[in-house]
C-alpha cells in the first residue's frame, strides 16, 4: 500500500496481498489513496496507478487497468464530464467521495481504541435520555414518564402489603438517566502556501483528517454538527463533498478571518457544547482592513496581526468556545505565538508533525464531547 515516506512525490509502494480481495478491490484501495493526493484529478490518479502497475505488477493479463476503469464506470464510481473547453473526461462521483471519507475514517479512527458505545454520555446523572439501570426516590418536578412503574409497584407491595394495595408518593422511584452530549464543531484548515513549503505535503493529511471526522460525525454522532472552513487571504466555508478536491493556494494566512467566520457559524448553533479545531502551521501573516485592502507581512507574526488574533481568542473565550490548535510546524517562535494564543482563549494546543495528527484530533473530539448538557 501507499504510505507517507518521501519517494516519488511522497509515495512509497510495497507489495501487499489482502485476504479475500478481488482484483478490483485491491486496485480501488490504491485508487482512493491516489485520488486524495491528486485532489480529485482522475487522469493524474490513473497515470500514477499505471506507473505503479509497471513497477509493482499490480495487474494481470486477465485484469488490466483498463478493466479496472470500466468497472469504476459500471459501479458508479466515475462519470463522464465535459470541461469548459468542450473536452470530455472522467470525474469521480459522490459515491467515490463517500468511499474516500470511509477509507480515511478506517485509517485514522480504526487505530484508536473504541468505547463500544454508539454515543458517549456525560458523567453526571439527571433528567436525560440514556437509561442507567439505577433508581432514586421520586422528587417534585420529575416527569411522570420517568417513573419506573415496576419498581414503584414493588415498593408499594413491600411497604403496604398485597391485600390492602396503596401507592403513595414515597413508593415512587425514578430511573436515573444520563444526557447524551451534543457537539457543534468548526474545523478550520489552513490552505496558505506555507502548507506545501519545503517539500512537505501538509494539506493532504489535514484533508484526510477532515474527511474522516466528517464521516465519523455523520455516521456515529448524527446529532452533532460539523462545519468546515478554509482560510488563506480570506476564509470561506466548504461542504463535506468538496474535501477531496481541496488544494493549497498562493495565499498568506489570515487566521483572524478564519476565526471570525468560525464564531459566526457557531453563534447560530443551539447546542450547548461548541468548539473550534484549527489545523495550521501557526504563522498568521495577513489581515483584511476595514477598507477591503489586505495588510500582509510574509515574515509573519507582525504585532498588528498577532494582537488581532489574541483579541479573537479572547472573544471566543467570552462565548465559552474553546479553540484547540493543531500546529503542524516545529519552529520555536511560532510555537510561542500558539502558546500565547492558547492562553488568551484558555483552550488547548498540540504541537505535532503530520504523523499522529488524526489520532490527536479524534481523541480530543471524543474527550470534548463528553461534557454534560443540563436539561
Amino acid at each position: 500500500m501507499i504510505n507517507n515516506k518521501t519517494h516519488r512525490k511522497g509515495f512509497v509502494f510495497k507489495k501487499y496481498e489482502a485476504p479475500n480481495q478481488s482484483p478490483f478491490e485491491k486496485l480501488f484501495d490504491i485508487f482512493k489513496e491516489l485520488i486524495t493526493h491528486t485532489s480529485g484529478d482522475f487522469d493524474e490518479a490513473i497515470d500514477w496507478l499505471r506507473e505503479l502497475d509497471k513497477e509493482y505488477n499490480l495487474t494481470t493479463a486477465e485484469y488490466t487497468i483498463d478493466d479496472f476503469i470500466e468497472d469504476l464506470k459500471k459501479k458508479g464510481f466515475i462519470r463522464e464530464v465535459i470541461d469548459n473547453d468542450g473536452q470530455g473526461g472522467m470525474a469521480i462521483t459522490a459515491k467515490t467521495e463517500r468511499a474516500i471519507r470511509q477509507q480515511a475514517l478506517d485509517q485514522i479512527f480504526g487505530k484508536i481504541k473504541r468505547s463500544g458505545q454508539g454515543n458517549h454520555k456525560s458523567k453526571s446523572p439527571g433528567i436525560g435520555d440514556e437509561h442507567t439501570g439505577d433508581f432514586r426516590n421520586y422528587q417534585f418536578g420529575d416527569a411522570l414518564d420517568k417513573v419506573s412503574m415496576t419498581e414503584s409497584l414493588k415498593n408499594a407491595q413491600i411497604n403496604h402489603g398485597i391485600l390492602d394495595f396503596t401507592l403513595s408518593e414515597d413508593d415512587l422511584v425514578v430511573e436515573e438517566t444520563l444526557h447524551k452530549s451534543q457537539m457543534s464543531t468548526v474545523l478550520m484548515i489552513d490552505i496558505s502556501h506555507s502548507m506545501i513549503l519545503y517539500g512537505e505535503d501538509r494539506i493532504t493529511p489535514a484533508k484526510k483528517v477532515a474527511m474522516a471526522l466528517a464521516e465519523l460525525i455523520t455516521t456515529r454522532y448524527p446529532k452533532d454538527t460539523l462545519d468546515i472552513l478554509v482560510f488563506g487571504n480570506d476564509a470561506w466555508q466548504i461542504e463535506i463533498k468538496d474535501l477531496p478536491y481541496l488544494k493549497v493556494g498562493p495565499y498568506h494566512t489570515n487566521t483572524v478571518a478564519g476565526l471570525e467566520l468560525a464564531l459566526d457559524l457557531l453563534r447560530r448553533k443551539r447546542n450547548t457544547n461548541k468548539q473550534i479545531f484549527m489545523i495550521t502551521d501557526g504563522k498568521p501573516s495577513c489581515l483584511r482592513l476595514s477598507n477591503g485592502e489586505y495588510f500582509k507581512d510574509s515574515v509573519g507574526l507582525n504585532q498588528r496581526i498577532v494582537n488581532k488574533c489574541y483579541m479573537m481568542a479572547q472573544q471566543a473565550r467570552r462565548l465559552h468556545i474553546p479553540i484547540t490548535t493543531f500546529m503542524i510546524a516545529q519552529d520555536s517562535y511560532l510555537m510561542q505565538f500558539v502558546r500565547e494564543f492558547t492562553y488568551a482563549n484558555q483552550g488547548k494546543a498540540f504541537y505535532t508533525g503530520l504523523k499522529g495528527l488524526g489520532e490527536m484530533i479524534f481523541e480530543d473530539y471524543e474527550t470534548n464531547r463528553k461534557k454534560r448538557i443540563r436539561g
